[in-house]
């Protein structure tokens, strides 16, 4: 029987794809299990059952099941790759205001305005670009200077910011004004087992 962790994904979803890239790039077997969004198979019994938010990413490590895509980082950095998370209070507070961004200003302004273009979600265009500079810009004050958001190597905290400031121009979100996010995103696709997302031609990725 396979030890490897179950990582059910949908490959166009940025929260999944942190999962999976973190996976590549601290070396945990792992095998992907791509989920029919499109059939609603994250709303199967045998799904909720496992994950009763209904959604991705999801892992199975043996009897565990996480879902969350950040408390997955935080789990497998814990358990598997501890260099990808510090192990001093200060250190790990900076990782965690990094993972709250992910999740609250990231979410709603790239990734919310990716929605629109790639899934024809029907947001406030405006708002998520006016989200997206102000999140942008505020990565890129912080990467002054720096190789990495926090310390200096890679933790989770890059790895949860990458997927979908990545991707951002799909929303046509420029990263062109931001020098600092861009070298992070290169620093990121240069290490050892990178897993890139793939890339949907729309906004300014169509050309």
């Amino acid at each position: 029987m396979s030890n490897a962790i179950r990582i059910h994904s949908f490959p166009l979803s940025g929260h999944a794809h942190r999962v999976v890239l973190f996976a590549g790039l601290a070396g945990i077997h792992h095998d992907v299990i791509n989920v029919d969004l499109g059939a609603g198979a994250h709303k199967s019994d045998a799904y909720l059952a496992k994950n009763p938010a209904g959604q991705v990413p999801m892992i199975e490590d043996g009897d565990t099941v996480i879902s969350d895509s950040n408390a997955i980082l935080v789990y497998l950095a814990r358990k598997y790759a501890p260099s990808y998370i510090p192990n001093d209070p200060v250190g790990e507070a900076e990782v965690q205001k990094f993972l709250t961004l992910a999740a609250g200003e990231l979410a709603f302004g790239p990734a919310a305005a990716r929605l629109i273009n790639v899934f024809k979600a029907p947001l406030d265009k405006d708002f998520t670009h006016a989200t997206a500079a102000k999140v942008l810009g505020k990565l890129d004050a912080h990467l002054k200077g720096r190789d990495w958001l926090v310390g200096d190597a890679p933790t989770i905290a890059d790895v949860a910011i990458y997927s979908y400031t990545a991707h951002a121009p799909e929303g046509d979100v420029s990263l062109e004004p931001y020098a600092n996010v861009r070298r992070l995103l290169t620093n990121i696709e240069a290490l050892d087992g990178f897993v890139p997302m793939p890339t949907t031609a729309v906004g300014l990725s169509a050309a």
